[in-house]
């Protein structure tokens, strides 16, 4: 496991989106600063099996994914997921207001390295990469962190 990834997710990013403010703006795509935020919590929270989702990709395509997923490659910019997963615009917003929507992002972080660490041997469903363990969520969290974080302007080494 990629501890240093782990970190990164469970410290450095959310350090970083919880100085987030409403005035952030994209530099590509059509998620607002709070639609971002919402979105990133929904993942975390299929990874922990809050939110059950079914899978999208052809079992024959699932190991090309994971081909991906194990690689040192982050998302394209505008790289979308299936338009059958997430639609054409955001999900209309959950919370009233940006705060509410960190601090939700906070807990699903915990709640997904707390899942793992009660159930170890655990993998749970991602609708497009299939069945995930948690090192393997580690680095989907992270690929997908860093993707939405770049698109507000940050800007970090890639961890190997």
């Amino acid at each position: 496991m990629n501890s240093e990834k782990l970190q990164f997710l469970t410290v450095e990013s959310l350090h970083f989106i919880n100085n987030f403010t409403v005035e952030n703006k994209n530099g590509w795509g059509v998620m607002n600063t709070q639609e971002m935020i919402e979105h990133l919590a929904d993942f975390y929270n299929v990874s922990a099996e809050k939110t059950k989702v079914k899978l999208y990709t052809p079992e024959e395509q699932l190991p090309a994914y994971k081909a991906f997923l194990l690689s040192d490659k982050l998302f394209r910019e505008n790289t979308k997921a299936p338009v059958e997963l997430i639609g054409e615009k955001p999900a209309p917003l959950k919370f009233s207001t940006l705060p509410e929507a960190k601090e939700n992002l906070n807990n699903a972080v915990k709640d997904f390295v707390g899942y793992f660490k009660n159930n170890e041997a655990a993998k749970t469903l991602h609708p497009v990469f299939g069945h995930l363990n948690f090192d393997e969520w580690v680095l989907l969290h992270y690929k997908h962190v860093m993707h939405h974080l770049k698109q507000f302007g940050y800007e970090r080494v890639l961890i190997v």
